[in-house]
């Protein structure tokens, strides 16, 4: 049975399909860019191989038989899958197009600075950008790639770790200077705690390994750690910062760490693709591109010495 697998006769099958649907070698045959001879003996090919007839044929026209009718309903919605698969393969590759999903705060401090050199590297190839924050789910959706924090562990996909999380509080340099730098503990307990909605767990993680006290009182809450991070730049209070994600902003001075107390929360960024379709040259391309940016192996293509 395994070696029958292997050896099935695909040419046949696609020149019965096709005959089946439109009644008659000449037409199958005008379909496919063929003579009506040749559909004919791809036809004999393939009742050969299954010992049956698949066709009655007459004077001027064939019938299909009762066994046919039967293996033709089977196979002919097959061929139309495998072709409308193809066409999408085909279309994907033709748009050069990349459907990525991303966190905004990751957006606007971490893939920004850094898009316009994937650009120069391949400036026929687009990046298309979804920032809907749920779970992930490659199913019935156009995504092509997705960055996401976690552990590594989503269904129907391959993934790569870009980095850990590391956290910090955050704050501006007027933000410390105006508490003497948060040089005793009292200048911490006085000061505004700025929570993002979804990662309200970091000031408690952050406290608990560095062995403070949070002050007391709600603080500020915002929708996103990009406000949060926005907030905490104007000024507003101390936020929880995610290092790799604020390197640019740490580095310009613009946020500054007043503790230098780094902890890792367990998690980290993944890139994440679908197993339950090819994955198109451009998500191919940029995933690497992010990899090689990353100082990491590629996955897909080797990379040039």
């Amino acid at each position: 049975m395994a070696e029958q697998y292997r050896n099935l006769p695909l040419n046949p099958l696609r020149a019965f399909a096709v005959a089946a649907q439109y009644h008659t070698f000449t037409a199958a045959a005008n379909h496919m860019g063929i003579s009506q001879v040749a559909i004919s003996r791809q036809i004999a090919i393939l009742e050969s191989y299954l010992g049956v007839q698949l066709f009655e044929r007459r004077a001027r026209s064939v019938k299909l038989t009762e066994v046919g009718k039967s293996f033709s309903r089977e196979i002919i919605g097959l061929f139309h899958d495998l072709e409308m698969a193809t066409h999408r393969v085909l279309q994907n590759e033709r748009e050069m197009v990349v459907h990525l999903r991303i966190y905004p705060t990751l957006v606007h401090y971490w893939l920004s600075p850094r898009l316009s050199r994937f650009y120069e590297a391949y400036p026929s190839h687009t990046v298309r950008l979804d920032t809907t924050v749920q779970p992930l789910d490659f199913r019935g959706t156009h995504l092509d790639l997705a960055f996401q924090l976690g552990q590594g562990e989503w269904g129907d996909s391959r993934s790569r770790k870009l980095f850990d999380e590391r956290i910090d509080v955050v704050c501006s340099p007027a933000y410390a200077e105006r508490f003497n730098g948060f040089s005793s503990p009292q200048d911490f307990t006085r000061a505004t705690l700025l929570h993002a909605k979804y990662r309200r767990r970091e000031w408690d993680l952050w406290a608990g390994a560095s062995g403070r006290t949070l002050p007391d009182g709600p603080g500020m809450i915002f929708e996103s750690s990009l406000l949060a991070y926005g907030a905490a730049r104007d000024g507003l209070g101390l936020a929880v910062g995610q290092l790799d994600i604020l390197e640019g902003e740490l580095e310009s001075g613009r946020l500054i760490r007043p503790f230098m107390t780094e902890v890792e929360t367990g998690s980290s960024f993944y890139l994440v693709w679908p197993t339950l379709k090819s994955v198109a040259t451009p998500t191919r391309h940029f995933v690497d591109w992010l990899l090689s940016q990353n100082h990491q192996p590629t996955e897909f293509f080797r990379r040039n010495a």
